[in-house]
């Protein structure tokens, strides 16, 4: 028993790409890749991002999209950050449900045209 516990603290038995992942796939990691990725699937974005590579070079379109998402998301975690420091996430969970609770009577009562 002792000797299958010293081999899985050490790492033996695991090849190097394994290895590998198992650093880099975090669950903070995988949690972050899945949202972003649900919550980007099919949005309007997308779409256009789809209708101008049928027109134009797919490749740079690819590129400026993948640097562009980069950017936002980027900005979306430092700015996260920086809000989380300053005020409670009890706070920021009230606030947003009141703002989609403003929204959803909004479009009620405001239907789009």
């Amino acid at each position: 028993m002792e000797e299958v516990e010293e081999k899985l603290e050490s790492g033996q038995g695991k090849s190097t790409v394994r290895r590998y992942f198992s650093r880099f796939c975090t669950p903070i990691f995988l949690e972050s890749f899945i949202l972003t990725f649900l919550a980007e699937w099919g949005d309007r974005s997308q779409i256009a991002t789809i209708a101008l590579a049928t027109h134009k070079n797919a490749v740079g379109v690819a590129v400026g999209a993948t640097i562009g998402h980069t950017i936002c998301t980027s900005l979306a975690v430092v700015g996260g950050s920086m809000l989380a420091s300053k005020i409670s996430q009890r706070t920021v969970a009230t606030i947003g449900g009141l703002l989609f609770l403003c929204f959803s009577l909004s479009s009620y009562f405001y239907p789009p045209l």
